[in-house]
């Protein structure tokens, strides 16, 4: 894999969709946003699991609305988080997490999020991915945070061959000039969200079709000659 081909998909990505979005959040949406900071990204990562993003966005709205700090939320009775954050799905597993999470920040480090992914997936529902959003988003490292969009599309395009997304992070990082990590996350999403559907990707509005290996075997059965 040539890392030009990834590097141009990323910039012609980037003039589409401008400056991505964490989780749940619309970059380019008209109604007022939550801070990418570490703590909102960590919340907001977390309910985005097993969720749409639309579903994301209406839990966190909910719960950063009523609960609007760390402090608030770690002191929270999580029967209550469970209500707000309904939407996202599993709300008491959600919840305890987020309550365990918002404490655990408060009591350990002193109310900051950790930088280091190791201490990072120590914490409740905190896996790699949720790790390189909170990196990603939040704290400005580089970092490849796969989703299921970067996970379908990464494989879609021909840019990796992998089973799981732990295997298309590795790869990913293998392939991508570290300053680009970043960016695979925030542009693939909006990609998948909005041009390259599960099940149906809207590939005639594709600015990268030729650079995709499903993009160019779509143009080839309309266009048999094309070559």
């Amino acid at each position: 894999m040539d890392a030009g081909r990834v590097c141009e998909i990323l910039n012609r990505l980037s003039k589409e969709y401008t400056r991505g979005a964490y989780p749940g959040r619309n970059s380019e949406g008209l109604n007022p946003e939550w801070p990418a900071d570490s703590f909102h990204v960590l919340i907001a990562t977390i309910l985005s699991q097993r969720t749409k993003d639309d579903n994301t966005r209406r839990a966190s709205d909910s719960l950063f609305w009523r609960f609007g700090t760390m402090e608030a939320i770690a002191c929270a009775d999580p029967e209550e988080v469970a209500e707000l954050v309904r939407p996202a799905g599993f709300p008491r597993q959600k919840s305890k997490a987020i309550v365990d999470c918002c404490r655990i920040i408060i009591d350990d480090y002193g109310g900051e999020v950790p930088s280091d992914t190791d201490v990072l997936v120590t914490l409740p529902m905190v896996g790699r991915k949720t790790a390189a959003c909170v990196r990603s988003y939040a704290m400005d490292i580089p970092s490849v945070c796969v989703d299921t969009h970067v996970h379908r599309i990464s494989n879609l395009m021909g840019l990796v061959s992998t089973k799981t997304p732990e295997q298309t992070e590795m790869e990913l990082m293998r392939i991508t000039p570290e300053e680009r990590w970043s960016d695979i996350n925030r542009y693939l999403v909006r990609h998948g969200q909005v041009v390259c559907l599960p099940n149906r990707p809207r590939c005639h509005l594709c600015v990268v079709r030729d650079l995709c290996d499903h993009g160019r075997s779509v143009l080839r059965r309309v266009h048999p000659n094309h070559s």
